[in-house]
């Protein structure tokens, strides 16, 4: 095996931002905010997109995922890019190539063409979070200062996330279909003119070989994964989708290999022996697991069981988003009074416990103790999203910042794919067979055991008392779902906490 080329082990120069730096990360969190409202923000514009452009359920479906598919998937390569050839400028390129993609969504007037221009934005997007956070590490030397960087940057990352629906929202009720994508553009104006006067340039001074396999190989692992947990969640375990976690289980092994081989690897395997970088990837892939999945099964809850519209549904969800953004922010001062590993383990314990709490909702319960358990899974996620950042950015020189920062977002996209299918899949097994679908016609009986959606579509054409019936039998089975998810939800966190206070308990 070649001998891996040691990082360059200059000592970084330490010393406090300047205002020009602080500029420099409004405009990078603002970039963060759009890609994450952009990952949410078509909930809402479905239904107009339909009536527009009528696409087939396949290619209603593209559009939706294919931006997130192609996102993960590059995630490692763009990273690794952005050590190369400068972090701003790929920044820079990417701006431009996301608000290009804006403005051809905006105005498609075929499913082809929006879903070609959401393959571009996830290209684009793959650009800007590994460079944003990157850019961060090198911009922010002072340990305190980049974790109040950082923990700015995970808010926008939370709250984008959490505010695409109701921007989404907003939008449609004021204009077309198409303002949903064309709100973009004037934050990447902003980025693009701005950029080259706050963000200074960084790159790896001796990057060596760019390896086209490796990038190959990359994508090739994630994107039929992230597809096929997508899809199982989705529409249930299938051949194709089957086939499709084969061929990205063996192209990472391959890709894995090929690592521990070349002279430059794409991700020097040998930082996952660091206790606070592996732990800290594992715990960002968990919290946001946890976080992905009890949004996923809460959103239909709050509606579908309780009765709530989806903008109702949207503002009883606001408080749980809202504490992850302010936790992300005041993690960096916990970590002035207690340990890194205290407060992260801290962070993933008020997840458990908000996890455990909603073992207790039912039926007929009112929201309030939903919101309270949802707060609390947000308020860890928000603690582990910005301390894993910094765990994983500052276990590497800055020349290596964003391969590093790539491999936290790939662990964070992969969260959230596999929080939704994971969980979700526990939530719907115990749906479908605690459903009684008795009386009902074949397809009637299909239809209903599909999702909780299609189970009250189908209600709604009964009779009143079989709709009752049907209704009744759907929600309390979909609540036993929740509650068997919520509790192994609960259990995953809990011994998480632990797992972080032991593997990080020589860190100060």
């Amino acid at each position: 095996m070649s001998e891996l080329r040691m990082p360059s082990m200059q000592p970084a120069v330490v010393g406090k931002a300047t205002t020009r730096d602080w500029f420099g990360l409004i405009v990078l969190a603002f970039a963060v905010l759009l890609i994450a409202v952009d990952g949410t923000v078509l909930d809402l514009a479905l239904p107009f997109i339909s009536s527009d452009l009528a696409p087939s359920s396949n290619q209603l479906l593209w559009i939706i995922d294919v931006y997130s598919f192609v996102l993960a998937g590059l995630l490692i390569t763009m990273g690794t890019l952005g050590d190369r050839i400068g972090r701003r400028k790929l920044l820079l390129i990417g701006a431009a190539g996301f608000g290009v993609a804006s403005v051809v969504a905006a105005f498609s007037v075929s499913p082809e063409m929006l879903i070609a221009a959401r393959v571009l934005q996830g290209l684009s997007g793959a650009t800007l979070m590994p460079a944003t956070l990157g850019l961060i590490r090198t911009m922010f030397t002072d340990p305190r200062q980049r974790v109040t960087a950082i923990g700015v940057w995970g808010a926008m990352a939370g709250g984008g996330a959490a505010a695409g629906p109701l921007v989404g929202g907003w939008l449609l009720e004021h204009f077309w279909w198409g303002s949903v994508f064309l709100v973009n553009i004037p934050v990447m104006i902003a980025l693009i003119a701005l950029g080259p006067l706050v963000i200074p340039e960084s790159k790896d001074p001796n990057p060596g070989k760019f390896d086209l396999v490796s990038a190959g190989l990359s994508m090739l692992a994630l994107v039929p994964l992230v597809y096929a947990v997508k899809e199982t969640a989705a529409h249930g375990f299938s051949g194709v989708n089957a086939l499709a976690a084969v061929i990205g289980l063996v192209a990472g092994i391959v890709f894995v290999r090929r690592q521990k081989v070349l002279d430059v690897p794409m991700i020097d395997l040998r930082l996952f022996a660091k206790p606070a970088f592996s732990t800290a990837v594992f715990t960002n892939f968990l919290s946001v697991f946890a976080l992905a999945g009890v949004l996923f099964f809460g959103a239909q809850y709050v509606q579908l069981v309780l009765g709530n519209s989806p903008l109702e549904a949207g503002l009883l969800l606001l408080p749980g988003t809202a504490s992850s953004i302010v936790t992300s922010l005041v993690a960096a001062y916990l970590i002035r009074v207690w340990r890194p590993a205290t407060v992260l383990a801290g962070g993933l314990a008020f997840s458990a416990v908000g996890a455990a709490l909603l073992f207790g909702l039912g039926v007929d319960s009112g929201p309030t103790l939903f919101i309270l358990g949802f707060v609390l899974v947000g308020a860890g996620a928000g603690i582990a999203l910005t301390l894993t950042s910094d765990l994983v950015v500052s276990s590497v020189e800055p020349e290596r910042a964003g391969a590093a920062s790539a491999v936290s977002e790939t662990a964070y996209e992969l969260g959230i794919a596999l929080g939704v299918a994971i969980l979700g899949t526990v939530v719907m097994s115990y749906f479908r067979r605690g459903l009684d679908v008795s009386g009902l016609e074949p397809s009637q009986a299909a239809a209903a055991q599909e999702t909780l959606g299609g189970a009250t579509e189908v209600a709604r054409s009964l009779p009143e008392r079989a709709a009752e019936l049907l209704s009744d039998s759907a929600h309390a089975a979909f609540v036993n779902g929740m509650h068997a998810a919520s509790v192994a939800t609960a259990v995953v966190l809990a011994v998480t906490a632990v797992a972080v206070l032991v593997r990080m308990r020589t860190r100060v």
